[in-house]
């Protein structure tokens, strides 16, 4: 489903100015002037994407490019170690 601004919905392709990586389990989208949105799956737990988020129009939610996405639940993963 499009969003206004051509983002789409969380879990769909990533929006323009978007950082997904799939190092990390949770990810924040903002919505900015305009329309324009920003996705950033750079978190490692929803307490710490929530604590970048308060005050945004943001959302935080499970990345679905996260290798274990569907295996634990994003506030209580721990980053992978030994990334190749």
């Amino acid at each position: 489903m499009d969003r206004p601004g051509g983002g789409d919905a969380p879990g769909g392709r990533p929006s323009h100015g978007s950082t997904v990586d799939p190092h990390y389990p949770v990810c924040l989208q903002k919505w900015g002037q305009s329309g324009f949105t920003a996705v950033d799956c750079s978190y490692t737990s929803l307490e710490q994407c929530r604590a970048s988020a308060s005050g945004l129009s943001a959302t935080c939610y499970a990345n679905p490019y996260w290798p274990q996405a569907g295996q634990a639940s994003p506030g209580r993963v721990r980053r992978r170690q030994g990334l190749p």
